[in-house]
Protein backbone atom coordinates (compact mmCIF):
# COMPACT_ATOMS: atom_id res chain seq x y z
CA UNK A 1 0.00 0.00 0.00
CA UNK A 2 1.58 3.30 -1.06
CA UNK A 3 2.33 5.95 1.53
CA UNK A 4 -0.71 8.17 1.19
CA UNK A 5 -2.93 6.56 3.80
CA UNK A 6 -5.49 9.05 5.13
CA UNK A 7 -6.80 8.94 8.68
CA UNK A 8 -10.62 9.29 8.72
CA UNK A 9 -11.94 12.77 9.67
CA UNK A 10 -12.90 13.01 13.33
CA UNK A 11 -10.38 10.40 14.47
CA UNK A 12 -8.95 11.33 17.88
CA UNK A 13 -5.53 12.98 17.80
CA UNK A 14 -2.66 10.96 19.24
CA UNK A 15 -0.37 13.03 21.50
CA UNK A 16 3.38 12.82 20.87
CA UNK A 17 5.28 12.96 24.16
CA UNK A 18 8.89 14.14 24.29
CA UNK A 19 9.98 11.17 26.40
CA UNK A 20 12.61 8.51 25.67
CA UNK A 21 12.28 5.13 27.35
CA UNK A 22 15.49 3.19 27.98
CA UNK A 23 15.68 -0.38 26.69
CA UNK A 24 17.63 -1.48 29.75
CA UNK A 25 16.03 -3.89 32.20
CA UNK A 26 14.70 -2.87 35.63
CA UNK A 27 15.13 0.77 36.55
CA UNK A 28 16.16 1.58 32.97
CA UNK A 29 12.80 1.27 31.26
CA UNK A 30 10.77 1.65 34.49
CA UNK A 31 11.77 5.29 34.84
CA UNK A 32 10.70 6.14 31.29
CA UNK A 33 7.49 4.09 31.55
CA UNK A 34 6.50 5.93 34.74
CA UNK A 35 7.03 9.28 32.96
CA UNK A 36 4.55 8.16 30.31
CA UNK A 37 2.07 6.93 32.90
CA UNK A 38 2.13 10.30 34.70
CA UNK A 39 0.53 11.69 31.53
CA UNK A 40 -1.66 8.72 30.60
CA UNK A 41 -2.75 7.50 34.06
CA UNK A 42 -2.09 10.43 36.43
CA UNK A 43 -4.20 8.80 39.19
CA UNK A 44 -1.86 5.77 39.37
CA UNK A 45 0.62 5.83 42.27
CA UNK A 46 4.12 5.10 40.85
CA UNK A 47 5.10 2.83 43.75
CA UNK A 48 2.07 0.61 43.04
CA UNK A 49 2.74 0.19 39.32
CA UNK A 50 3.76 -3.29 38.13
CA UNK A 51 5.79 -3.68 34.93
CA UNK A 52 5.75 -6.96 33.04
CA UNK A 53 8.01 -7.64 30.07
CA UNK A 54 5.92 -9.39 27.40
CA UNK A 55 8.45 -9.54 24.56
CA UNK A 56 12.12 -8.79 24.22
CA UNK A 57 12.43 -9.38 20.48
CA UNK A 58 14.74 -8.06 17.79
CA UNK A 59 12.37 -5.38 16.58
CA UNK A 60 10.47 -4.29 19.70
CA UNK A 61 10.38 -4.55 23.47
CA UNK A 62 6.81 -4.71 24.81
CA UNK A 63 6.05 -3.88 28.44
CA UNK A 64 2.68 -4.14 30.21
CA UNK A 65 2.01 -1.57 32.96
CA UNK A 66 -0.75 -1.94 35.56
CA UNK A 67 -1.49 -1.28 39.21
CA UNK A 68 -0.70 -4.06 41.68
CA UNK A 69 -2.02 -7.30 40.23
CA UNK A 70 -5.13 -5.78 38.64
CA UNK A 71 -5.00 -6.37 34.89
CA UNK A 72 -8.34 -4.83 33.92
CA UNK A 73 -6.52 -1.69 32.75
CA UNK A 74 -3.11 -2.39 31.23
CA UNK A 75 -1.08 0.17 29.28
CA UNK A 76 1.29 -1.39 26.76
CA UNK A 77 4.58 0.42 26.17
CA UNK A 78 6.27 -0.63 22.94
CA UNK A 79 9.93 0.42 22.65
CA UNK A 80 11.24 0.33 19.09
CA UNK A 81 14.32 -1.80 18.46
CA UNK A 82 17.63 -0.23 17.51
CA UNK A 83 17.70 0.99 13.86
CA UNK A 84 14.26 -0.47 13.07
CA UNK A 85 13.42 2.90 11.49
CA UNK A 86 15.51 1.66 8.55
CA UNK A 87 12.86 -1.02 7.95
CA UNK A 88 9.66 0.57 9.23
CA UNK A 89 8.22 4.00 8.41
CA UNK A 90 7.02 4.92 11.91
CA UNK A 91 4.78 7.80 10.76
CA UNK A 92 2.97 5.48 8.35
CA UNK A 93 2.71 2.85 11.09
CA UNK A 94 0.91 5.31 13.37
CA UNK A 95 -1.40 6.38 10.51
CA UNK A 96 -2.26 2.74 9.81
CA UNK A 97 -2.87 2.12 13.52
CA UNK A 98 -5.29 5.07 13.64
CA UNK A 99 -7.11 3.92 10.50
CA UNK A 100 -7.57 0.41 11.93
CA UNK A 101 -8.68 1.83 15.28
CA UNK A 102 -11.29 4.00 13.56
CA UNK A 103 -12.77 0.87 11.97
CA UNK A 104 -12.76 -1.19 15.18
CA UNK A 105 -9.85 -3.38 14.08
CA UNK A 106 -7.18 -2.25 16.54
CA UNK A 107 -6.86 -1.30 20.21
CA UNK A 108 -6.83 2.34 21.32
CA UNK A 109 -3.57 4.17 20.62
CA UNK A 110 -2.82 6.35 23.65
CA UNK A 111 0.31 8.23 22.53
CA UNK A 112 3.62 8.05 20.74
CA UNK A 113 6.95 8.95 22.33
CA UNK A 114 10.48 9.46 21.02
CA UNK A 115 11.28 5.77 20.60
CA UNK A 116 7.94 4.00 20.74
CA UNK A 117 4.21 4.12 21.36
CA UNK A 118 1.63 3.25 24.03
CA UNK A 119 -1.65 1.48 23.40
CA UNK A 120 -4.48 -0.48 24.98
CA UNK A 121 -3.98 -4.07 26.11
CA UNK A 122 -6.46 -6.47 24.55
CA UNK A 123 -7.62 -9.26 26.84
CA UNK A 124 -7.13 -12.72 25.36
CA UNK A 125 -4.59 -15.33 24.36
CA UNK A 126 -1.74 -14.83 21.90
CA UNK A 127 -2.07 -17.71 19.45
CA UNK A 128 0.23 -20.62 18.66
CA UNK A 129 0.40 -22.58 15.36
CA UNK A 130 -1.95 -25.27 16.71
CA UNK A 131 -4.58 -22.60 17.45
CA UNK A 132 -4.69 -21.35 13.87
CA UNK A 133 -5.35 -24.90 12.64
CA UNK A 134 -8.61 -24.88 14.63
CA UNK A 135 -11.52 -24.16 12.20
CA UNK A 136 -13.40 -22.19 14.85
CA UNK A 137 -10.43 -19.87 15.26
CA UNK A 138 -9.14 -19.58 11.68
CA UNK A 139 -12.61 -18.62 10.49
CA UNK A 140 -12.59 -15.74 12.98
CA UNK A 141 -9.15 -14.69 11.71
CA UNK A 142 -10.32 -14.81 8.09
CA UNK A 143 -13.38 -12.72 8.93
CA UNK A 144 -11.28 -10.07 10.68
CA UNK A 145 -8.75 -9.94 7.83
CA UNK A 146 -11.57 -9.61 5.29
CA UNK A 147 -12.82 -6.61 7.27
CA UNK A 148 -9.35 -5.03 7.21
CA UNK A 149 -9.00 -5.68 3.46
CA UNK A 150 -12.23 -3.78 2.73
CA UNK A 151 -11.07 -0.58 4.47
CA UNK A 152 -10.48 2.16 1.92
CA UNK A 153 -8.04 4.63 3.44
CA UNK A 154 -6.91 6.56 0.38
CA UNK A 155 -9.33 9.48 0.20
CA UNK A 156 -10.39 8.78 -3.38
CA UNK A 157 -6.98 7.69 -4.68
CA UNK A 158 -6.55 4.31 -6.34
CA UNK A 159 -4.09 2.50 -4.05
CA UNK A 160 -0.84 1.17 -5.46
CA UNK A 161 1.28 -1.60 -3.97
CA UNK A 162 4.52 -0.68 -2.22
CA UNK A 163 5.64 -4.33 -2.10
CA UNK A 164 8.52 -4.03 -4.57
CA UNK A 165 9.69 -0.73 -3.11
CA UNK A 166 9.74 -2.29 0.36
CA UNK A 167 11.50 -5.43 -0.86
CA UNK A 168 14.12 -3.28 -2.59
CA UNK A 169 14.69 -1.46 0.69
CA UNK A 170 15.21 -4.77 2.48
CA UNK A 171 17.75 -5.83 -0.16
CA UNK A 172 19.71 -2.62 0.37
CA UNK A 173 20.11 -3.56 4.06
CA UNK A 174 21.34 -7.14 3.56
CA UNK A 175 24.73 -7.67 5.25
CA UNK A 176 27.58 -9.20 3.25
CA UNK A 177 29.26 -10.84 6.23
CA UNK A 178 29.28 -11.09 10.05
CA UNK A 179 32.21 -10.54 12.40
CA UNK A 180 31.37 -13.70 14.37
CA UNK A 181 32.98 -16.55 12.43
CA UNK A 182 30.37 -19.16 13.37
CA UNK A 183 27.46 -16.84 12.52
CA UNK A 184 29.12 -15.90 9.23
CA UNK A 185 29.62 -19.57 8.32
CA UNK A 186 25.93 -20.30 8.96
CA UNK A 187 24.92 -17.16 7.06
CA UNK A 188 26.89 -18.21 3.98
CA UNK A 189 25.73 -21.85 4.06
CA UNK A 190 22.05 -21.49 5.05
CA UNK A 191 20.94 -18.24 3.40
CA UNK A 192 20.58 -17.98 -0.40
CA UNK A 193 22.90 -15.45 -1.98
CA UNK A 194 21.61 -11.92 -2.79
CA UNK A 195 21.78 -12.83 -6.49
CA UNK A 196 19.51 -15.85 -6.02
CA UNK A 197 17.07 -13.79 -3.93
CA UNK A 198 17.08 -10.97 -6.50
CA UNK A 199 16.28 -13.48 -9.25
CA UNK A 200 13.41 -14.89 -7.17
CA UNK A 201 12.05 -11.40 -6.57
CA UNK A 202 12.25 -10.54 -10.28
CA UNK A 203 10.33 -13.75 -11.06
CA UNK A 204 7.68 -12.91 -8.43
CA UNK A 205 7.33 -9.33 -9.67
CA UNK A 206 6.81 -10.49 -13.25
CA UNK A 207 4.19 -13.08 -12.27
CA UNK A 208 2.31 -11.17 -9.57
CA UNK A 209 2.19 -7.82 -11.36
CA UNK A 210 0.20 -9.37 -14.20
CA UNK A 211 -2.49 -10.98 -12.05
CA UNK A 212 -4.66 -7.87 -11.82
CA UNK A 213 -5.17 -8.53 -8.12
CA UNK A 214 -6.68 -5.63 -6.17
CA UNK A 215 -4.38 -3.73 -3.80
CA UNK A 216 -5.83 -3.64 -0.30
CA UNK A 217 -4.85 -2.58 3.20
CA UNK A 218 -2.81 -5.44 4.69
CA UNK A 219 -1.48 -6.38 8.10
CA UNK A 220 2.01 -7.28 6.81
CA UNK A 221 3.22 -8.94 10.03
CA UNK A 222 0.70 -11.70 10.64
CA UNK A 223 2.64 -13.86 13.08
CA UNK A 224 0.65 -16.15 15.36
CA UNK A 225 1.67 -14.12 18.42
CA UNK A 226 0.22 -10.98 16.80
CA UNK A 227 -3.26 -12.54 16.81
CA UNK A 228 -5.21 -12.26 20.07
CA UNK A 229 -8.12 -14.62 20.69
CA UNK A 230 -10.75 -13.79 23.28
CA UNK A 231 -12.64 -17.03 23.85
CA UNK A 232 -15.43 -15.45 25.93
CA UNK A 233 -16.26 -12.87 23.24
CA UNK A 234 -15.59 -15.20 20.33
Amino acid sequence: MSNYIHVPPGSPEVPKLDITVSEREGLGYRQGALQLLRRLRPHWRPEEVTLQLFTDGITNKLIGCYVGDITDDVVLVRIYGNKTELLVDRDEEVKSFRVLQAHGCAPQLYCTFNNGLCYEFMQGEALDPEHVCNPDIFRLIARQLAKIHTIHAHNGWIPKSNLWLKMGKYFSLIPTEFADEEVNKRFLSDIPSPQVLQEEMAWMKERLSNLGSPVVLCHNDLLCKNIIYNKKRG
